[in-house]
């Protein structure tokens, strides 16, 4: 478990699953450039069952309030395998948990997590190129705009460009910091 100042980032237990596969297919509180892709909960279950929901292709972590209130969720994935680092991925499920720094301070977090776990160079993370807040979140946690991913990404009926950014381990804070 990692405890910031607002959010704690934890894995996943059985008890999250039901209440999580709920939030991740309510399609009324997608924000407008979340992917309409529906996640299998029995895939999702299996995934789980198998990793604990964390290997080494795939991890993810639930971002929670203080209370233990589910936010969302947070995650890396390492595709494709020649490249050095990992894509990270987050989403805040309700819309009045936006905007709120919850998504920020979990990605700092995360990132600084992920650096002193693993051995590797870079992050990046790409969003929708109209996501100004998500871009927002990358660049206060010195992630840096590498450039446009043309047609990157198929969603609600058309295929959408994606800005792409960076992090570098010597660009990142280190947990204690980030903590």
């Amino acid at each position: 478990m990692l405890e910031g100042p607002n959010v704690i980032l934890r894995l996943f237990s059985e008890d999250d699953l039901d209440e999580f596969l709920k939030l991740e297919n309510t399609y009324a509180e997608m924000g407008e450039f979340t992917p309409v892709d529906w996640r299998s909960p029995a895939a999702f279950r299996k995934h789980y069952s198998d990793t604990g929901g964390w290997d080494d292709k795939l991890g993810r972590m639930l971002i929670t309030d203080k209370s233990g209130r589910i936010l969302g969720h947070i995650m890396f994935i390492k595709e494709p395998s020649f490249q050095s680092g990992y894509e990270v991925g987050f989403v805040v499920f309700h819309r009045e948990d936006r905007g709120k720094g919850y998504t920020t301070e979990a990605l700092r977090i995360f990132s600084a997590y992920l650096f002193e776990l693993k051995p590797i160079p870079r992050l990046q993370l790409s969003t929708h190129i109209d996501n100004i807040a998500a871009q927002r979140v990358a660049e206060k946690c010195g992630y840096k705009r590498e450039g446009t991913l043309r047609q990157m990404f198929f969603t609600r009926g058309k295929y959408v460009d994606y800005a792409l950014y960076s992090l570098l381990r010597d660009e990142c804070p280190s947990l204690a910091e980030a903590l």
